[in-house]
């Protein structure tokens, strides 16, 4: 048995009250009124987290943990390890490995690897297509029995309207999710950042906000035919955005995921040709941040994910236009939009925590994000007051590559339970 006493918990009403929580065999066994007269159980494991925030455990639905193919720059063990030092107790990783995880044997490697690492609850997707080239649909009926929890083609968009089609329609029928990179190649060939000033500047062949949203619109309709639920990756733009609003508005069934960095940074944030400022989708304009904001605040984006793309420095030291995509996610995500949105009093702190944790399980279906009696005992404590610096030589992921080094923040996890095991202590 664990008992964590005098933790800050937020009810119902986003009010923050103090419970004892008592854990046993892998659930929440019981919450008790911090204010009553209550001595712990003789012999119980005990956390005092006075003055700390408790939620439940972090839910990130969009990781790559790149293993099999590419541990040089992650492992599962080391994601998982990763998460959990930044929160998150469950993830769910993108299959663009090698071998893409299209056939149930790598969908059964992933859960393996992630079992034996002990850490996080990792969540298998698989892919769309054989090998991710956009011909031949993957046998989703066997992926789903080996464990995958949703099909996408993530990293690449699926280029032809009529295999989408199909993929929905198949996915619709084993009552399965469609999750999608959103991305029409015709209009992104060669290009490192997105279209605007930075990249007249420096000369780079710019992603325009159409490459992204043109899939979103044909999507949508798609999803329309179809009837399958259809999660839209990474949302950038403005115009993404207004079309999953009017989606959403007529009763599709869409769903929508940001990241921190497209709540956080624009194009003309970009200090220089560093790579570690290239991510896919890009930093989009000032307006587009504006407009992200505002659609995570009104429910057209559902929930926030990481994106936690590792890459080695020397990947990244190849400049903007030869550098892959991606910066590293999990260990500042929460930090960051605490100290810059609710510190700043401009989310409250129940909105935060909901987007991260209750509405991706809503949306998944999963059985976390809760904390209340009989729930899976998935818990965070976080540390709202200590100030600290990001330091990437500091972070338990293999990747460094991340825009925020040298930020001051507040909002650390310092403590992470899945199932009721300790799996990340400060």
């Amino acid at each position: 048995m664990q008992i964590i006493t005098n933790a800050s918990v937020l009810n119902e009403q986003g009010e923050l009250v103090k419970k004892h929580i008592i854990l046993e065999d892998g659930v929440i066994r019981s919450l008790i009124d911090g204010d009553s007269a209550w001595e712990p159980q003789a012999g119980a494991e005990v956390t005092d987290a006075a003055g700390k925030l408790v939620t439940p455990g972090l839910i990130d639905m969009h990781v790559h943990l790149r293993e099999p193919g590419f541990e040089h720059k992650e492992t599962i063990e080391t994601g998982s390890r990763s998460a959990a030092k930044g929160g998150f107790t469950t993830i769910a990783c993108m299959p663009n490995t090698k071998p893409v995880t299209d056939n149930p044997e790598t969908v059964q490697l992933v859960l393996d690897k992630a079992r034996e690492a002990g850490l996080v609850k990792v969540l298998p997707y698989a892919a769309i297509t054989v090998r991710e080239l956009g011909r031949e649909l993957t046998d989703f009926a066997a992926l789903k029995a080996a464990g995958a929890i949703g099909f996408t083609d993530d990293g690449v968009g699926v280029q032809n309207a009529q295999m989408m089609k199909n993929a929905m329609r198949m996915a619709a029928e084993l009552d399965m999710p469609v999750i999608a990179h959103c991305e029409e190649n015709s209009l992104v060939e060669k290009g490192s950042v997105t279209e605007g000033k930075f990249a007249e500047k420096h000369g780079l062949v710019g992603i325009p906000n159409e490459s992204e949203a043109i899939h979103v619109g044909r999507d949508i309709l798609l999803a329309e035919a179809t009837g399958v639920h259809y999660h839209v990756c990474h949302v950038s733009t403005e115009q993404s955005i207004r079309l999953i609003r009017q989606a959403k508005s007529i009763g599709i069934k869409v769903t929508a995921e940001v990241c921190p960095h497209h709540l956080l940074l624009s194009d003309e944030d970009i200090p220089g040709l560093d790579a570690n400022w290239k991510m896919n989708p890009p930093l989009r304009s000032p307006r587009d941040v504006e407009a992200c904001i505002e659609a995570l605040l009104d429910g057209t984006l559902d929930i926030i994910v990481t994106d936690h793309a590792p890459h080695t420095e020397e990947e990244k030291a190849k400049g903007m236009e030869m550098a892959p995509f991606g910066i590293v996610g999990f260990e500042t995500a929460f930090p960051l939009l605490y100290t810059k949105f609710v510190e700043t009093g401009k989310w409250d702190l129940a909105m935060l925590v909901r987007r991260m944790t209750a509405d991706p399980a809503k949306v998944f279906g999963l059985d976390t994000g809760r904390l209340e009696e009989g729930a899976p005992a998935d818990l965070t404590m976080i540390d709202l007051d200590t100030e600290k610096e990001v330091n990437p030589a500091e972070f338990a992921t293999k990747g460094r590559n991340t825009p925020f080094t040298g930020w001051k923040l507040k909002g650390w996890p310092v403590k992470t339970w899945v199932n009721g095991k300790v799996v990340w202590a400060d």
